[in-house]
């Protein structure tokens, strides 16, 4: 049989079952277990009513406990309980969890990741920001979101690959192929060496460092101000903390940079040189993250009321004033869940490193430490333990996520 046949087939079966599902469901429940007839016809409709959209939530509750709620179950015992080599488990308490936070990859993860979350969610949503407040502003706005948005449709090992090749490195003697290295080869150490390595990238981190500070001082305003809600403090405090950090790390990068001795004429290996080979893995996900910012972004600025935009200009306001402290303010719930959306995929972040580097030069991430403990050291205990631990880390943002989403329904 043809894949193509297999195919349809397929769609055939699967829809086909669940218009009969949601059909003779409803049947039986009308007409066999509730029928609207006889004394009890009030009272029958009524339970069906009741019932019918549990009838309908069924199967999406059934998969979300086979393929949800039972791994979860099933690894935390997996991260109490050790592999006899005979076959079978003895359980062992926390022995893992002590195994793995005395191993050194476990903690090179847990501070590649914090990195991570550092800054992919705010170079992300700081960009998107950007793109869609400037792409709004052009003719040709819908062509440049289109062009940017399209990361989104490549697959992170596609993207992967795709960098790979730009940080590509080949002997001196070869022309090289990786778009890095062929544009590194082009200084000499000359002063246009120092303008475009040294001078253009401090002024960007410098400016970088700025944004993060006054989006820091936004944030944590109210709370000083006294104007906060008791459960946003928490977050309030933790977002100020990491424009604090962005800060520091934005510094930190213009102190390296300027008095870095760079190796000129001779290729480089990008992806080996420890602290800026993470950042070189973190800008293909930015560069895919980018697009869905700019979306969700791109919306909320136009759902901004004209009259509030009018009435600052007619006060004076200037460009930024109007973009800092007029749209920003009114969109930042929306800037808070694209940049807990963009923390969820951090850290799970999993292929990129997988295809790049595999965890090598201190590029180890959580998922990928895991993936290393389960299927290539067999160490099925561990690397349940470490799959526990992302989800500790990933469970207080989706209880944000969901409380914020309730309260925006009521």
């Amino acid at each position: 049989m043809s894949p193509a046949l297999q195919g349809l087939i397929t769609i055939a079966v699967g829809v086909g079952g669940c218009l009969s599902y949601f059909y003779f469901s409803n049947l039986f429940l009308d007409k066999v277990l509730f029928p609207a007839r006889g004394p009890n016809a009030g009272r029958n409709i009524n339970r069906a009513n009741m019932i019918r959209p549990w009838l309908f939530l069924a199967p999406a509750l059934i998969a979300l406990g086979l393929y949800l709620a039972y791994p979860v179950v099933e690894t935390m015992r997996l991260s109490l309980t050790e592999r006899i080599p005979g076959g079978g488990y003895r359980w062992v308490g926390l022995d893992n969890y002590r195994q793995m936070f005395r191993e050194a990859k476990f903690w090179e993860a847990m501070r590649n990741n914090m990195l991570w979350l550092i800054v992919v969610p705010a170079a992300s949503t700081a960009f998107g920001l950007l793109v869609a407040q400037l792409t709004d502003r052009i003719r040709w706005g819908s062509f440049a979101k289109s062009l940017i948005f399209m990361p989104m449709a490549i697959s992170f090992v596609g993207a992967a690959v795709i960098f790979k090749l730009v940080y590509d490195t080949r002997p001196i003697e070869q022309q090289q192929i990786g778009i890095l290295n062929a544009l590194w080869l082009q200084f000499d150490g000359g002063a246009g060496s120092w303008a475009l390595l040294k001078a253009i990238p401090s002024l960007i981190l410098a400016g970088f460092a700025a944004l993060s500070g006054f989006v820091g001082w936004l944030v944590l305003r109210p709370v000083i101000a006294g104007r906060f809600h008791s459960f946003g403090t928490p977050a309030r405090i933790v977002a100020t903390a990491a424009s604090a950090a962005l800060v520091v790390l934005s510094l930190r990068g213009i102190v390296e940079l300027v008095g870095a001795d760079f190796n000129y004429g001779a290729p480089q290996t990008w992806l080996t040189v420890p602290f800026w080979n993470s950042l070189f893995l973190m800008v293909v996900l930015i560069w895919i993250q980018t697009g869905f910012a700019m979306v969700i972004l791109s919306a909320a600025l136009r759902g901004i009321p004209e009259e509030t935009i009018e009435a600052a200009i007619v006060d004076g306001a200037g460009p930024f004033q109007i973009f800092f402290q007029i749209k920003v303010p009114q969109i930042m719930g929306t800037i808070v869940v694209v940049w807990t959306t963009i923390t969820l995929v951090v850290l799970k972040v999993f292929d990129i490193v997988f295809a790049m580097t595999n965890g090598q030069w201190e590029t180890q991430v959580l998922a990928n430490y895991m993936f290393d403990k389960l299927f290539r050291a067999n160490n099925w205990g561990v690397g349940s333990a470490s799959a526990m631990i992302i989800m500790l880390l990933v469970t207080p943002i989706l209880v944000w996520n969901v409380y914020n989403a309730r309260k925006e329904m009521r």
